[in-house]
């Protein structure tokens, strides 16, 4: 039976810190709300909206679209749809799926690592306006963690950033970009920062069992097929920024950076510290 752990308190927060009066109602209330969620345990097969597929494996568990929506929520996020989500055994990790129809991304471009990490910090300001518009509190670039880089064996584009939240509060969005025919696969990876090594070498090892279906590789790529307008570095820095050049870049480039980041809200924050002192642990299925 899997069980739902407790580790992703200290993951990825782009929220506020849990308090310590958050009220027990409220935590209760989250308690069962993630119960409730339809878990896929494996070993099984994660669909991800027909267009690809990652195999779950034991001790892992997986939610579909409408759950994963439901998921995102609990966690502080504003809700999106045809978004999925793999977990790492015992909750210490989790991986948030989402497709972007960019068209064909072109993967012959040259990263520049330092003309990336200057462009997300100057993002800063304009992502934590509309941040601050949507009720979230401001999130600040350090520097890289792991830098961007590409393997055109794979067509796996990744990179770690680290960020600080406004009390000072490390934090790591941990991101691979899978490039298909039509357009590109986001998973964005959320841990505990002293278990990040740990948990990436699960996550990756958990991509080896990600696989777009059979028209969707980026191999199988035809003529007449649209190609994205823009190439590796653009995804780095949101998905459209080159594009949005063109009607005001730090505009739109702080929105698309500020609806990126995975967070976890004070709730369940705290809901996940009180699991953590229990005995048993609840189970989920």
């Amino acid at each position: 039976m899997w069980k739902l752990g407790f580790a992703i308190v200290l993951g990825v927060l782009a929220v506020s810190a849990p308090s310590e009066s958050q009220p027990s109602k409220d935590v209760d209330n989250i308690e069962r709300e993630l119960a409730a969620l339809a878990w896929q345990k494996g070993p099984t097969e994660g669909n991800l909206g027909g267009l690809a597929t990652v195999k779950v494996e034991d001790r892992q568990a997986f939610l579909d679209g409408p759950n994963t929506r439901r998921f995102l929520e609990l966690n502080g996020n504003p809700p999106r749809d045809n978004h999925y989500t793999l977990v790492g055994p015992e909750m210490a990790w989790f991986a948030v799926f989402s497709f972007k129809d960019t068209g064909y991304v072109k993967d012959d471009e040259k990263l520049d690592p330092d003309a990336l990490l200057k462009a997300l910090r100057d993002g800063d300001g304009p992502g934590n306006e509309e941040r601050k518009r949507l009720g979230m509190t401001p999130l600040y670039t350090d520097g890289w963690h792991v830098p961007p880089h590409y393997d055109p064996t794979t067509k796996q584009l990744e990179w770690g950033v680290r960020l600080r939240n406004h009390d000072g509060r490390p934090l790591i969005n941990y991101t691979v970009r899978l490039l298909g025919r039509r357009g590109v696969m986001q998973a964005t990876l959320v841990s505990d920062p002293q278990r990040l090594e740990h948990d990436t070498g699960e996550f990756k090892t958990a991509l080896t069992g990600y696989n777009f279906v059979a028209g969707e590789r980026y191999s199988e790529f035809r003529r007449g097929d649209r190609v994205a307008e823009y190439g590796l570095a653009a995804l780095v820095l949101g998905g459209a920024a080159v594009v949005a050049t063109k009607t005001g870049f730090l505009k739109a480039f702080g929105k698309l950076i500020v609806l990126g980041v995975v967070g976890l809200g004070s709730a369940v924050a705290a809901f996940f510290r009180r699991f953590s002192r229990r005995e048993p642990s609840p189970r989920v299925g």
